[in-house]
């Protein structure tokens, strides 16, 4: 979308769905999990339908500047799944690690970085 000044993804969810499946430790995941668990010969082709949906692929398209957040110790999107959208992600962009945080990234203090970075011209940093 060529009118869209900027992005501000705050720990992405659904990003990367093999790597989160393998390795995401909380339910947000569980229902795709429980399906292979039973539909062991369909995991290709889940893994492909599920593509249309993964952020980490639909990032290639995206060229607005972004200011991402991780939280490192996250859980239900871990970090390698942020970080497979934030590498694709093909516009400018700057990310922003909460070492000791999960879910929640940086929270208020993250919000305050987002304002920080729209108001100083959109340009990672």
């Amino acid at each position: 979308m060529p009118d869209v000044a900027a992005v501000l993804p705050d720990v992405p969810f659904l990003c990367d769905f093999r790597r989160a499946t393998d390795i995401a430790l909380g339910a947000e995941y569980g229902e795709i999990v429980g399906y292979l668990k039973v539909h062991r010969h369909q995991v290709d082709r889940v893994f492909a339908t599920l593509a249309y949906f993964d952020c980490a692929i639909l990032a290639r398209q995206a060229t607005a500047p972004a200011l991402f957040s991780v939280g490192l110790m996250d859980t239900t999107c871990p970090p390698s799944t942020v970080y497979a959208a934030y590498n694709a992600y093909a516009g400018n962009k700057a990310i922003r690690e909460y070492a000791y945080n999960g879910h929640e990234g940086g929270d208020t203090f993250h919000q305050v970085e987002q304002l920080s970075w729209l108001s100083g011209g959109l340009m990672p940093a």
